[in-house]
């Protein structure tokens, strides 16, 4: 059934170009399990034969990521933190995983949603806490473009180079994934080096609240 899946979603890249790029990253930003790792590459290893350009894709991806993304983030701000609570394990969101990410937004904001962006699993979710919160909407779409645009653009590069190297991996989906997931580990890890570089700044040169005798 999994692999039937994936090779229609395969199908709506290559057929329907930008359109199928924009769809399925717009669910990956969303509840849904799209892997972008099984959208993204095959679009740059199609467009690097002519049949989109890698610019359009890294576009429609980063548009579709958005709009999947602002969906979350409206509907938790509409919803608010009871329904979230009480459905959220459908979605794999406990009451202890929310607090966390209340937590991680409320103390790094606009460059917690960047980073966010470009870790696996977080990556999807961070709009239902940034919803709740009520995070301004033009930080948050802001720092939502310019992550989902660096990591569609890695991805778009990397989809480029190894199956521009191995293009049969394009008829063994599950191979493909294991392969760039294991060729990523590099960026994710730079990423999550750079996350705690961050954390660490803000603490440092945050101030001490100053509290009033009594």
């Amino acid at each position: 059934m999994m692999h039937d899946l994936i090779a229609t979603w395969f199908g709506w890249v290559r057929d329907w170009h930008y359109l199928g790029v924009f769809l399925l990253m717009a669910m990956e930003s969303s509840i849904l399990p799209v892997p972008s790792e099984l959208v993204i590459p095959p679009a740059a290893y199609w467009a690097s034969q002519g049949q989109m350009s890698l610019v359009g894709v890294v576009i429609a991806g980063t548009a579709g990521s958005y709009f999947g993304a602002i969906v979350m983030y409206v509907a938790s701000r509409l919803l608010g933190r009871p329904l979230v609570l009480r459905y959220g394990k459908y979605i794999f969101i406990s009451p202890a995983k929310l607090e966390r990410a209340e937590r991680f937004l409320a103390r790094y904001e606009t460059g917690g949603v960047f980073f966010a962006r470009l870790l696996p699993v977080i990556r999807h979710l961070i709009g239902i806490p940034a919803g709740i919160v009520r995070m301004a909407p033009g930080p948050y779409s802001l720092m939502t473009i310019i992550g989902s645009g660096v990591w569609c653009a890695v991805l778009a590069l990397f989809g480029q180079q190894v199956l521009g190297q191995e293009p049969k991996l394009l008829d063994d989906p599950e191979a493909l994934v294991r392969v760039l997931k294991h060729k990523s580990l590099t960026v994710v890890g730079a990423v999550v080096v750079l996350t705690i570089l961050y954390i660490a700044m803000v603490r440092i040169t945050r101030k001490p609240e100053v509290t009033s005798p009594p």
